[in-house]
């Protein structure tokens, strides 16, 4: 086991690949949080997405208690849980369960986006879809973990009295500002938004305010990575992720793509520059290259860990990227 300089964690969104199942990729996500909890990360997190034929971790909650089942040590979260298309209660209850099935290595990411189209959106919560009722949202959520007080009549079973570590997650400075002025940890999503990486880090480092939970900041950076012998290798791992934006961005859908040799036979320049921006998060080379990308983004954001997302075709190659992001975080 590689001992990085800084913790390392994996988002995954357990992606389909073209041809495969979603069957098949949920077994592909556990035997990468077995590989992930070999290798030393600190979390291993699913998000919530909706609608989407590329991603099978929808059923989030559900996806945990997989991967929790079938590892031993590693934290297993969500990153996240999109608040606003549940209710508090029944987040609570489930990640209640979950904590007592698996104590002590649950965690609890929320986001307040739909994590899927405005149609399904609408689907999922039945009113309004703006996100703007979160804070709301979250104090209600917080208030079932906490010691039920006496004569309460609505206590989450199991739930009430659980230690449940809860993170804000967001692409821009609406969470960074929440989970500042409530003193929770805050992980922001770098790996599509870089536009907003400085602003939303600022903003909560700045306006942190010591609480219970926490005495100072702890802040996460989701970020992209593809790791690989050679910088070309890398580059043309990383193809896989850059078409599913591309598609994206097209209003397509679809499972994840082998990665290509020449992505400018596939978009437009106008295209490949909304790409690029839009992935501007992501760290891409061998391992040397890569130590150097992830100290200078580390000095640069004072980000306390990394969460990294490596949406990689082959499984083969998935596993070895991350170890030798592993590595390479060792020679910080």
């Amino acid at each position: 086991m590689t001992t990085p300089a800084v913790p390392l964690s994996i988002l995954d969104l357990c992606p389909v690949t073209l041809n495969s199942t979603p069957a098949q990729a949920l077994r592909n996500s556990l035997q990468l949080a077995r590989h992930a909890e070999q290798l030393g990360y600190q979390r291993f997190w699913v998000a919530e997405h909706h609608n989407m034929t590329g991603i099978a971790s929808a059923a989030t909650s559900v996806v945990i208690s997989y991967l929790a089942a079938g590892t031993e040590r590693i934290r297993i979260g969500s990153g996240g849980i999109m608040l606003p298309n549940h209710s508090p209660l029944q987040i609570a209850e489930q990640f209640g369960t979950l904590e007592s099935l698996y104590p002590g290595r649950i965690d609890l990411g929320l986001g307040r986006a739909p994590g899927t189209d405005m149609a399904t959106a609408r689907a999922l919560r039945r009113g309004r879809t703006d996100g703007e009722d979160f804070p709301q949202m979250l104090d209600e959520l917080r208030h079932y973990f906490a010691e039920p007080e006496p004569g309460q009549r609505l206590v989450a079973v199991p739930g009430a009295g659980l230690d449940v570590p809860i993170w804000l997650l967001g692409s821009s400075t609406f969470s960074a500002q929440l989970a500042a002025s409530l003193g929770l940890p805050f992980a922001f999503a770098g790996q599509f938004s870089p536009d907003y990486l400085m602003a939303a880090m600022r903003a909560y480092q700045d306006n942190f305010v010591p609480s219970a939970t926490l005495e100072k900041p702890q802040a996460m950076l989701g970020i992209n990575a593809f790791v690989a012998e050679t910088r070309d290798e890398a580059h043309y791992l990383a193809s896989s992720h850059q078409q599913s934006f591309l598609n994206m961005i097209r209003g397509e859908r679809g499972q994840l793509r082998p990665p290509v040799e020449d992505m400018d036979a596939l978009w437009q320049p106008h295209e490949r520059h909304q790409v690029l921006s839009t992935l501007a998060g992501t760290l891409i080379g061998d391992e040397q290259t890569v130590a150097q990308q992830m100290a200078d983004l580390l000095e640069r954001t004072g980000a306390n860990e990394l969460i990294v997302n490596s949406p990689i075709y082959d499984q083969d190659k998935r596993h070895d990227s991350y170890r030798r992001l592993m590595e390479a975080a060792a020679r910080l």
